[in-house]
């Protein structure tokens, strides 16, 4: 039998980055009748397996009638291998001006097995030499962690100060990596109701944010899987992107929150010109579908039919598809914070933030939570969440933990949170606290 020592094998499979997601999944495992505030997953009391065939009859019948193709050929575009860039790449564009005024060529897009993979691609085509960074505003979505640890690409923290981003720790850890010999490819952010804190940019931040990075000779990467799920429709700003007028921002995007999870579907628009030899050779998207042409060789066109049906079936709008669901999360933050503030708010030892949206709710204790917590959360009270020291580089514990409320209906709520209280209260009792 052969066998291979860890040490052997790629330095990130030791790392605690690649284990948080496992970690997470074995205890809702071991403990099934726990409510779990941990899953950032969206509302699946509206999944019917009989949308699965009308999104794709509706896909092939586009592409038939409105596309053009025949019989033949559409059922080709569904059942054998796909474009690498994606069938449904001018959809997407589509989507994007509806929904987010962001004016792209459909080239410019590239159809990705989530944005986890659009993620990867991104960083991949950036990482050149050991020398190569990215930043990330910290408390960071541990996918994009792990990803650059795949990729041996080391991730600078930049603070979040009080609005989502501290642009002067931005401004020094640029530099700070320059005078060691690093070179700063890109900054990533989620600058719409953040996973893991559920903070929002605020308009002039991001106007600022734009034009230090185009100072700083900096890329931007903007994830944006909750931007459409304002708890105030009036109040949604623009996205980096469609302030971009120098195409210095990679979006990011996904189907998973907005479409359906099981889809695996998200795309990156990356219509930054490439040149060689002093001449245009095509944009970032070319290159990218380079290399997904070797990781995943395609998304899954069946996949891509399913989102592309759901987009057309709503015309192109994913505010559209989601207006029921849009206000199950506004009624679920209201729940959630009037119930935080029902249990604790008389004791202030116990604190939580006000996100304008989102799936995320951030809650501060007087002790100190790690992994170790969480498996008492789980088996003594039946209650599961996420501790904030996994989007922190090199942290194993912290006061903080996240509460995802998107998959939870009015009941588990309240229960969730009753338990959750009765952890809060003897965990400060054993540490000598009150809450």
């Amino acid at each position: 039998m052969v066998e291979l020592s860890l040490a052997q094998l790629h330095p990130s499979l030791d790392d605690p980055v690649l284990l948080s997601m496992n970690l997470l999944n074995d205890i809702a495992s071991d403990h099934p009748q726990a409510v779990s505030f941990a899953a950032g997953r969206p509302y699946e009391e509206f999944f019917r397996v009989e949308q699965l065939h009308d999104y794709l009859g509706t896909f092939v019948t586009h592409l038939t009638e409105v596309v053009g193709l025949t019989d033949e050929e559409a059922r080709r575009t569904v059942f054998q291998y796909g474009r690498t860039k994606g069938v449904i790449h001018d959809l997407v564009a589509r989507y994007l001006e509806i929904d987010e005024g962001i004016t792209v060529d459909p080239d410019a897009v590239v159809v990705t097995v989530g944005s986890q993979e659009a993620m990867f691609l991104t960083l991949r085509s950036l990482r050149v030499s050991p020398q190569d960074v990215v930043l990330a505003v910290t408390p960071t979505y541990f996918g994009l962690t792990g990803a650059a640890r795949l990729l041996d690409m080391p991730v600078l923290d930049v603070g979040d100060g009080d609005g989502g981003l501290d642009l002067v720790d931005l401004e020094h850890q640029v530099a700070a990596a320059r005078a060691r010999g690093q070179r700063p490819r890109a900054l990533y952010l989620v600058p719409d109701f953040s996973n893991p804190t559920g903070v929002s940019l605020d308009l002039a931040t991001r106007t600022a944010l734009l034009d230090l990075a185009a100072d700083l000779d900096l890329l931007i990467i903007e994830d944006n899987p909750y931007g459409l799920f304002h708890a105030d429709p009036g109040t949604r700003p623009p996205t980096l992107k469609a302030l971009d007028t120098r195409r210095q921002v990679v979006y990011v995007g996904s189907f998973a929150k907005t479409g359906l999870p099981g889809a695996r579907v998200g795309f990156v628009v990356a219509d930054q010109p490439v040149v060689r030899d002093g001449r245009t050779a095509g944009t970032l998207a070319e290159q990218l579908s380079l290399i997904k042409s070797n990781v995943t060789l395609n998304t899954s066109p069946v996949a891509q039919a399913v989102i592309g049906g759901k987009l057309l079936r709503h015309g192109c709008s994913m505010l559209a598809a989601n207006k029921r669901e849009i206000e199950v999360y506004r009624a679920n933050l209201r729940r959630m914070l009037a119930g935080l503030t029902a249990r604790f708010g008389a004791t202030g030892s116990v604190t939580w933030n006000t996100p304008a949206g989102g799936f995320f709710v951030v809650l501060t204790v007087p002790f100190t939570v790690d992994d170790r917590s969480l498996h008492r959360s789980a088996r003594d009270h039946g209650v599961i969440w996420t501790p904030m020291h996994h989007f922190h580089t090199g942290m194993t514990s912290s006061h903080q933990i996240r509460l995802s409320f998107s998959l939870l209906d009015d009941a588990s709520i309240d229960e969730g949170l009753d338990r959750l209280t009765a952890f809060v209260t003897a965990e400060a009792q054993a540490f000598g606290h009150s809450a």
